[in-house]
């Protein structure tokens, strides 16, 4: 089994278009559908036909393009099922736990409150791939627009015990604005302070930052560090517990 092909694009302003193609079934997933037009195009460019769309959450910059898409491809369209009132077309809805196979391989479905209330993610073990819509960034995490603090630390805490080798996707660019806040968090992290010039030196180069790895995350996002002594310390909160010290993060980001 080959490993699958990945292009990741930019749609819209900040989103990522993400595709999956399998060479040897033909097999084609789009993560989410930010823009239809774009999508489209890549898929034209690369001759590959939509066989899958896998949904996170209802935004409508995650799903505006479903439309573009379904009716000259007709993939299967793959969504949360707490949402699905909210996102036109689904074809398959699917919660916590559930798997599906594309393109021979096993998908499993993670659910991760906190930006929406029934926001999943998608994870291929095999592959060592996460798409993590808008519930983990790199050196970030989604705003809380539906969810709690308690919500979005779970979901944080799950995907945290994933390998630290798995290749994480995300559904923006917003890694540089991230990083400016995480080092004023975490002003002591080295190996925050390193990766602090390789954004730099990508985004001057108008490349992408992404994708990231759990393990990279563990090691540098303040919001995935809620338990580090020196994060703690830098909020005055040295004996909080994790979930008040991940609201008083996000509450600060939120300002920022």
């Amino acid at each position: 089994m080959t490993s699958l092909m990945i292009e990741q694009f930019t749609c819209r302003r900040d989103n990522f278009g993400v595709i999956l193609h399998d060479p040897l079934t033909g097999d084609t997933a789009s993560i989410d559908a930010p823009d239809g037009t774009v999508i489209a195009e890549r898929l034209r460019q690369n001759g590959w036909a939509l066989t899958h769309l896998f949904i996170t959450h209802h935004h409508s910059d995650h799903v505006e393009g479903i439309a573009a898409l379904a009716i000259p491809h007709s993939p299967k369209i793959i969504g949360p099922a707490a949402e699905a009132g909210a996102i036109p077309g689904l074809t398959r809805t699917v919660g916590d736990g559930d798997t599906f196979k594309f393109a021979g391989r096993t998908v499993e479905v993670i659910s991760t409150p906190g930006h929406t209330a029934g926001h999943i993610c998608f994870y291929i073990p095999e592959e060592k791939l996460l798409f993590a819509g808008d519930t983990l960034f790199a050196l970030g995490c989604g705003r809380l627009f539906e969810g709690s603090p308690e919500d979005m630390f779970g979901s944080l805490s799950r995907l945290g015990e994933l390998p630290d080798e798995t290749r994480v996707y995300c559904g923006h660019e917003y890694t540089q604005s991230n990083a400016n806040f995480a080092v004023i968090i975490d002003p002591d992290n080295q190996a925050l302070a390193d990766r602090m010039k390789d954004i730099v030196g990508l985004r001057a180069k108008g490349l992408p930052t992404l994708p990231t790895t759990i393990g990279y995350e563990k090691r540098t996002n303040p919001f995935m560090r809620t338990n580090d002594a020196g994060i703690r310390k830098q909020l005055g909160m040295e004996s909080a517990s994790d979930v008040e010290v991940f609201a008083e993060l996000r509450r600060r980001k939120d300002g920022f």
